[in-house]
This record gives structure tokens, sequence and C-alpha cells, in this order.
């Protein structure tokens, strides 16, 4: 009987061969290898509103981060073109006109550039679960599943540092969650908000200083 690790192994590496085999473009073969070490890849979307089903992307963020360091020269800034127009309430959030976004890359071209800019890397965000969920309907055509990804969101790490920092007669206690009290109580610098690059490398810089939090904690 294997032990634990070798099964676990046998079972990735039977995921992977079923995931290529369902790849229509196998140039993004890669995204399904075994992660570099200590590499993780923060990630923004900007969209036409908060419809998973309906609404569309139309920009998308992501920068690199390595250990204890944000790459900010390693970053990826796309403009997306839907395929309807953006209302001006969508305005009024990200600043993104149809004028803006007119000459963006089709979505799935976007997710071609940011997949091969993400290889294998975990994805880290603020309430990534709607970004992942909005990339996922591009990427089931493409990959013949969703994104593969390991994903870490940022305002759970938040929580569990909150959380463990109450004392016990408040451990039922409402802890704000909003990125802007999350930033200014881990004194992080914030840059404007919803431009998804701004926002991912505000996302990455609160994953750093969380990590660095929850491993002081644990010594």
């Amino acid at each position: 009987m294997p032990g634990s690790s070798a099964l676990s192994r046998w079972w990735r590496a039977l995921r992977r061969r079923r995931a290529l085999r369902r790849l229509s473009d196998p140039s993004l073969s890669g995204i399904f290898d075994a992660p570099p070490p200590d590499e993780w890849v923060s990630l923004d979307c900007e969209t036409t509103g908060l419809d998973v089903q309906r609404d569309e992307i139309i920009a998308i963020g992501a920068v690199r981060i390595a250990g204890c360091r944000v790459l900010t020269s390693e970053r990826l800034e796309l403009l997306v073109r839907p395929s309807r127009g953006v209302s001006a309430d969508s305005v009024r959030v990200h600043g993104l006109r149809e004028l803006d976004i007119a000459d963006g890359l089709a979505p799935e071209d976007a997710l071609r550039r940011l997949l091969a800019f993400i290889g294998s890397r975990p994805l880290v965000g603020y309430y990534l679960e709607f970004d992942v969920a909005m990339l996922n309907r591009l990427a089931r055509p493409l990959l013949g599943g969703p994104l593969p990804h390991q994903a870490i969101e940022v305002s759970a790490l938040y929580y569990d540092l909150k959380h463990s920092q109450l004392p016990p007669y408040q451990q039922g206690s409402e802890i704000d969650l909003r990125f802007a009290t999350l930033m200014k109580d881990l004194d992080l610098p914030q840059r404007p908000a919803h431009n998804a690059v701004n926002d991912a490398v505000m996302a990455a810089l609160a994953f750093i200083k969380l990590r660095e939090l929850a491993r002081a904690r644990s010594r």
C-alpha cells in the first residue's frame, strides 16, 4: 500500500493528465505544472458589474510576488473589450469609459496573456472568488474546466489574524473586512482603488504582511 505522500503525488499526476487531455491549447500546459516555491501572482479584475453570469471583465491587473517582495516591475495590465456597452454606474466605480476600452483585447486573448503571465503560481487577491468566477467563464472553453490554480483570499487571512487577537469573550464579534480598513490596520500604503493594477499591488502587500504576522504568531 503506497504511503499518503506517494498517493497524493499519484493523484496529482492523474489530475494533470486528465486536464491536459481537455486542454484545447497545448501552449498553456505549463499552468498545470507544480508551482515554483515561494512565488504567487496577485490578481484583480475590473468588471461592468457584479453579476457573474451577465457582466464582463474590462480590465485585468496582476503582479508577481517572490518571497517577501512585490515585483512591481513584473506586472501585467490589460484592457479588455466587452461585447456590450459600459453603464454609467460602472464608469463611476472604475473610471473606464467605452472610449477607454474600445481598443482593448478580446476576452479570450486577454485570458491567454494572463495565463502565460501566471503560469502555475497560486493566486492572491481581495475577494478573489469573484474575479476567479469571472475568469472561469472564459477559461472553461479553453481549458475544459475552471482555472486550476490555488486561490488565497487576503480577507480570510486578515479575518484569521483579527480573530486570533480577540479575547475569548469577544470571539463572536464582527470583524470589519473592508479593504481600506484592512490596509489601514496593517499600516500599508494605499493607492487609488478600483484600478486593477493598484488593487493587485495592495493585495500583494497585504498578503506579505499577513504572512509575516502569521509566522510571528506561530513562533
